[in-house]
């Protein structure tokens, strides 16, 4: 998981030395936005892509992919935070559903091959569901993904 970020809910500060210690001070604890990427197979050269093309703006998120995938996006794109998880069908869809349950993901953008057959296309529904149930942002494909980089949800 990536740093967590403080911010002081004072005045913007140039320097620690301007805070008065003897004052109680308020801390907000903020965390990362962070966007699940997955790809199919076919679909892994147009996810590193699309990563590449939107480096600029996901370079402030949280980056979590399935194994292959997060492993294409890093060699793309060596300085974004890509967190590898397993590979889809050897559970990494299923550790991305669970971030997606416990609010860590705020986006996934999950690249789709509807012409190849999926062996482990229930966990691929699955996510899709959990995705769904909780109300977040999702792209299959390119077109939808890149009308997600350009609004204020991403």
């Amino acid at each position: 998981m990536g740093p967590v970020a403080f911010q002081a809910a004072i005045p913007q500060l140039q320097d620690l030395s301007q805070i008065d210690l003897k004052e109680p001070q308020i801390l907000i604890m903020t965390r990362a936005k962070c966007i699940a990427l997955i790809a199919h197979d076919q679909k892994k050269d147009d996810m590193a892509e699309f990563a590449r093309r939107h480096q600029a703006r996901l370079s402030g998120w949280r980056i979590v992919a399935t194994g292959t995938t997060g492993g294409r996006v890093k060699d793309a794109c060596p300085d974004l935070d890509v967190t590898p998880l397993k590979s889809g069908p050897l559970g990494g869809d299923q550790q991305i559903g669970a971030l997606i349950a416990t609010g860590e993901v705020d986006v996934l953008v999950f690249f789709v091959d509807p012409l190849t057959s999926m062996p482990h296309d229930v966990d691929v529904k699955a996510l899709m569901r959990l995705a769904t149930v909780y109300d977040i942002p999702m792209a299959l494909n390119l077109a939808t993904a890149e009308i997600l980089m350009t609004t204020p949800v991403a």
